[in-house]
């Protein structure tokens, strides 16, 4: 199939696309770190921003090797085996699905804040169908507007850590002090922090993004927007949540958490600046969206050409986007908004494991590469103590989120199991094909012995039928007549032969009525008309005679209507039948 080209992307807007997802992790991210880690949450964001910078070079040198759309997909089909790969496929896909789901709705309902008339399921679907519309249009164009998302985000955010540590200037750290002086809720500091990185290791949601379309980015790039997503939520969260402890009561985070950044704005800079945040939030979250649809194609895309996934799906536009990946997308999406009926926790729960278990298993491939792939040229390498440190917080935080929300987990398995029963049935379908054959030759093969045997006792049972034979004895009746005993014969009789019978008694042969029949045998092609003169007297005796000889039965024979001056009653004919 011809692929078509389109421009690669620049350093800004692979950032932006990929960027807008994990930056807008800070919009929800410090409440939920505060609720478990309470004052010490910007540490737990700390540690986070650590093991960031650890996947730095981990998905650098993965990349770097392999430069190829797909992510953790890629790197374990190329180290490991298709169906290993097909799983860290399955849980990318369903980490975007979730994560288009909820960053649409969450966007929606900061929408309803500022206008509380809106329905959110119905602005949630409009979403997720603008960009798929958006996405259609083609990865340049999906850019520009990521860029203009991304760039005011980055603004707000930028006034909003201004404007806090302007109110921390004028006010002090009285609250601060007092924060710092609670009790942990936990009861256990360290606890408190292990509980806090398990929940904000999903501010790093959005970093395996730039890996599923790695092909679509300008040489080079791609290291670039990894260092660039680092250091936004490596400054952005830690520093919004140190922020938060010193100006927010503890007591009201919970009060808030839905909208916490836009209650700081409130707090720090007035009505004005908490309106621009719910903007800047509904933006940005609307951006993430636009980041699954694009990271979901680059990976369908590759698994399409790698035939996990029918080739239905390779078709292209004109902009060279994957429309029909990007439709069946967006299907999913607003059945799964359906099904959940848009529960947030259940969505958090596919959101949450699907996103730890890929980077986990991205970590895994980058070992396998090491270890399998030790020639390969990479631009940069991880150590290999780093990238078993990496994933085995990656792991921890896994285990954290199973403690933290185990009905979440259930659900992620409940929708793991079907996606990956789909891909299994996909990857293993030349079997499953093969044996639905061997399974119907079993079964046909008996009953295909019966239908030969039924098919020639019928076949025979119908040339029984068919091949019986009528008689009719004519006088020499005209062609009209004629027509309609073959009329007769046709319509109420099953056969295919007929003796049409002329009893003469010395007289000459009757040409016309040779003619006729001729004529009515190209009439009735299924009829074989056979035209027999006999010299004698028609009565009992000769009917008697024809029907032992020919072996066919009086009440196959016909006449038409005798006149007056016959000589027999018709009752002395033994059965023969009157048909005009």
């Amino acid at each position: 199939m011809k692929k078509v080209l389109h421009k690669k992307l620049n350093e800004l807007q692979a950032t932006a696309i990929c960027g807008n997802d994990i930056s807008s992790s800070c919009l929800y991210v410090s409440a939920l770190t505060i609720m478990y880690a309470g004052q010490y949450a910007w540490i737990s964001l700390l540690v986070v921003a650590l093991v960031l910078f650890l996947f730095r070079k981990i998905y650098g040198e993965v990349v770097g090797a392999i430069p190829l759309n797909g992510g953790a997909y890629n790197v374990l089909l190329n180290t490991s085996t298709k169906r290993l790969a097909s799983l860290a496929a399955t849980l990318t896909v369903l980490s975007y699905m979730a994560t288009a789901v909820i960053s649409s709705i969450e966007g929606m309902h900061y929408l309803h804040g500022i206008f509380d008339g809106i329905n959110v399921t119905i602005a949630t679907i409009i979403v997720l169908i603008a960009f798929t519309g958006l996405a259609i249009l083609g990865i340049g164009e999906s850019a520009f507007v990521a860029v203009i998302i991304f760039i005011i985000h980055l603004f707000t955010l930028s006034i909003l850590v201004f404007a806090s540590i302007w109110f921390i200037a004028n006010t002090g750290l009285t609250t601060f002090h007092i924060n710092w002086e609670l009790p942990v809720k936990s009861g256990s500091v360290l606890t408190a922090l292990f509980l806090g990185f398990s929940a904000a290791m999903l501010g790093i949601s959005g970093f395996e993004s730039s890996a599923n379309f790695v092909e679509e980015q300008e040489q080079g790039v791609f290291r670039k927007t990894l260092r660039n997503m680092w250091a936004i939520v490596s400054f952005f969260n830690p520093v919004l949540a140190l922020l938060l402890i010193c100006i927010i009561p503890l007591a009201e985070v919970g009060e808030h958490k839905e909208s916490l950044l836009a209650y700081l704005g409130q707090t720090t800079g007035g009505t004005w600046l908490a309106i621009l945040i719910s903007i800047d939030a509904v933006l940005v979250l609307c951006g993430a969206v636009l980041t699954s649809f694009v990271g979901v194609s680059g990976l369908l895309n590759r698994m399409t050409l790698d035939r996990i996934l029918p080739n239905y799906f390779l078709k292209q536009n004109k902009n060279g986007s994957n429309y029909r990946i990007i439709i069946s997308f967006l299907i999913l999406c607003v059945s799964v908004l359906f099904v959940t009926q848009g529960n947030l926790e259940s969505l958090a729960g596919v959101y949450t494991f699907s996103f730890l278990a890929v980077m986990a298993l991205f970590g895994i491939g980058n070992l396998l590469l090491k270890f399998k792939r030790k020639k390969l040229p990479r631009p940069e390498k991880a150590k290999g103590i780093s990238v078993v440190v990496a994933v085995s917080f990656i792991i921890a935080a896994f285990v954290g989120n199973m403690k933290l929300n185990t009905e979440s987990f259930y659900t992620f398995i409940e929708y793991l199991i079907p996606a990956f029963l789909f891909v299994a049935i996909m990857l293993n379908r030349s079997f499953l094909i093969q044996l639905m054959i061997d399974a119907l030759e079993y079964f046909y093969e008996p009953l295909r012995k019966m239908v030969i045997l039924s098919n020639r006792y019928l076949n025979k049972m119908h040339l029984t039928v068919t091949s019986q034979e009528f008689v009719f004895f004519t006088k020499g009746d005209d062609v009209a007549i004629l027509n309609k005993v073959m009329q007769y014969v046709q319509n109420n009789e099953t056969t295919k032969r007929l003796k049409i019978v002329n009893v003469k008694s010395h007289e000459s042969l009757n040409e016309l009525l040779i003619k006729d029949l001729e004529v009515l045998d190209r009439a009735y092609p299924e009829i074989h008309i056979e035209f027999i003169e006999i010299d004698g007297v028609f009565g009992p005796e000769l009917i008697d005679e024809l029907s032992n000889k020919w072996k066919i039965p009086k009440n196959f024979m016909f006449i038409g209507s005798p006149g007056d001056r016959f000589s027999y009653r018709v009752s002395e004919l033994g059965g023969v039948r009157l048909i005009m």
